[in-house]
């Protein structure tokens, strides 16, 4: 491969890493050709970007970014592919479920989500316990709204601010 070609594709992942903020090292050495398809499409609907990368060019991408990225570093050997995300848990909710019925493949390398760093496949139920953003705050809403709804409804009762107080005191007592 020349320089430039090389230089070039160095380039691509920086963008891409730029773009995704999360991002995933499987191991894809034993899937065949119709298996590694079967991946790609169920990659594609659940909006993560599969490539298989060369090692030592994703590693000199890693180093053009922002930020320390060498626990990767180890894990940048044999066959690897990365899947690119926007949400931390969804690749490893999809490795998981794939890799039952293809012989434990995809493998997983090490992740990059929620901007930290998680080596080894015995971290892959940790990454799928993962909230996103949109999750954490939906529970806090949730749970912001509850005694707000039950406020809300005691006043439209015709309940006075002053009865709810007192009602309030009563219970606390």
């Amino acid at each position: 491969m020349k320089k430039e070609d090389k230089s070039l594709l160095i380039n691509q992942f920086v963008e891409t890493l730029n773009e995704y903020p999360h991002f995933y090292l499987v191991d894809v050495t034993a899937l065949d050709s119709a298996t590694t398809s079967a991946l790609r499409r169920e990659c594609f609907k659940q909006e993560v970007k599969l490539q298989v990368v060369k090692n030592t060019l994703f590693e000199k991408a890693l180093e053009k970014l922002e930020g320390d990225y060498s626990a990767l570093q180890p894990c940048l050997k044999g066959t690897t592919g990365v899947m690119f995300c926007q949400t931390a848990n969804v690749p490893a909710k999809l490795i998981k479920n794939f890799a039952k019925d293809h012989g434990d493949m995809p493998a997983l390398k090490a992740a990059y989500a929620e901007e930290s760093f998680y080596v080894g496949a015995e971290n892959l139920d940790a990454l799928c316990a993962l909230k996103s953003k949109n999750e954490l705050i939906a529970e806090v809403v949730a749970a912001l709204e509850g005694p707000m709804q039950g406020v809300i409804s005691a006043l439209d009762g015709g309940t006075t601010i002053h009865g709810l107080l007192d009602a309030i005191e009563e219970k606390n007592a």
